[in-house]
């Protein structure tokens, strides 16, 4: 096949070729996906149109079960044909049977997942073992797409969420015998997109963090979980994550935060960081208040500024919202490590801004007026934007463009 063609079925059903992606074949024939997705888990074994019906059409009979099969087979290929003039080949028949031709050039997400879960189990290297789950936590971008068609499909996207978790599981074991902590951490925080709502993933997380003396983020971690348990599935946590609630305050009360241990954290946590600290209204409020004591205490200096995209009226909507994501990325790109950055509403953002005066302030606001307008260069949005320091009206300094 010239062509190179992605076929996603984790959370989403879509087909990329060379790139680009079509994603409307859902919409436009619920059973020819089904339809494709049953044949494709097949891996090329031919089924019957018999069989085809009883899983397609579960919920009633058909007088005529091979020429509606015949039907809606000629369409799905119709659609295919659509996206690339190879791919509806894949959909072969022969002698009263269909079957999903895997050709050269064909990659499906969710058999290069399963065979990266048999690959996990046959593996007992650690290096390799944490590559494959690797693999099998950027694969899984979702549970399997449902149309609601085939009849075993619910119990085969539990499989799968099962096999995924266990090879995390796996990993994370090794992982320990080797006191890798922080991969542990970023391992069960990836594979929340799983199963958020899977205790056992949880009390791993949190007894990695407690082994990197970070007792209260794992206790934030437990009062997390605990919320969203009574808030998705209204039950309390369970006996096993109640007696690690004990275990959790021992650790807390145990652990030896002396100036060392919580120094190298901090820096730790300091380097990971690039780019302005962008947070949400309630935190950028409280370090505003910080900013305002320490400009009193020791007569610095500090920069409020402000964006707002349009012109805060009933305008489209979709159009400001894209145009505030874009600002957004914009200035997580392109301002300092000292910075920070608060969504103060739909069309305004806030940022406080150290060591810059008047002039450098305003050069700033340029900038990122023009890399907007480098990103969106046919938007019609109002770009307006004001800086001034920290206790005084800002009304100083005004730069609005439209």
């Amino acid at each position: 096949m010239s062509a190179r063609v992605h076929i996603q079925m984790m959370g989403a059903f879509a087909i990329e070729v060379n790139g680009q992606s079509y994603d409307t074949l859902p919409v436009r024939s619920r059973k020819g996906v089904s339809l494709i997705q049953y044949l494709i888990f097949q891996r090329g074994k031919p089924v019957t149109t018999q069989r085809l019906v009883r899983e397609l059409w579960a919920d009633r009979k058909s007088d005529y079960p091979e020429g509606a099969m015949k039907t809606m087979v000629s369409r799905t290929r119709a659609l295919l044909r659509e996206v690339d003039q190879e791919l509806m080949l894949c959909l072969a028949s022969g002698k009263g049977t269909y079957y999903w031709e895997q050709r050269p050039g064909i990659v499906v997400d969710v058999l290069e997942l399963m065979d990266t879960l048999e690959e996990v189990k046959k593996t007992s290297e650690p290096d390799e073992v944490e590559a494959l789950t690797m693999r099998v936590l950027s694969l899984y971008r979702g549970e399997l797409y449902q149309t609601g068609d085939l009849s075993g499909g619910v119990a085969l996207a539990n499989w799968l969420r099962r096999e995924s978790l266990e090879a995390v599981f796996r990993c994370i074991d090794l992982l320990k015998k080797q006191e890798q902590y922080n991969r542990i951490c970023e391992i069960c925080r990836l594979a929340a997109n799983i199963d958020d709502l899977d205790e056992q993933l949880h009390i791993e997380l949190m007894n990695a963090m407690v082994n990197l003396n970070r007792a209260s983020e794992a206790m934030n971690e437990y009062r997390r979980i605990t919320h969203l348990n009574r808030q998705v599935l209204d039950m309390e946590p369970s006996e096993d994550m109640q007696s690690y609630y004990e275990e959790l305050q021992k650790a807390g009360e145990t652990l030896k935060f002396n100036l060392d241990v919580i120094r190298n954290e901090l820096t730790e946590r300091s380097e990971e960081r690039r780019g302005p600290f962008i947070c949400d209204y309630r935190a950028f409020k409280e370090i505003y208040n910080i900013q305002m004591r320490n400009l009193e205490r020791l007569g610095s200096t500090m920069f409020l500024a402000v964006i707002m995209v349009g012109n805060g009226d009933e305008e489209n909507a979709v159009a400001r919202e894209a145009g505030m994501a874009g600002l957004m990325e914009i200035l997580r790109r392109n301002l300092r490590k000292g910075d920070i950055v608060t969504r103060f509403s739909d069309s305004i953002v806030a940022m406080l801004l150290p060591t810059v005066n008047y002039d450098t302030g305003g050069m700033v606001m340029e900038r990122i007026e023009h890399l907007f307008r480098e990103v969106y260069p046919a938007s019609t949005l109002a770009f307006h934007s004001r800086i001034s320091p920290l206790g005084e009206p800002v009304q100083h300094r005004t730069k609005t463009a439209v």
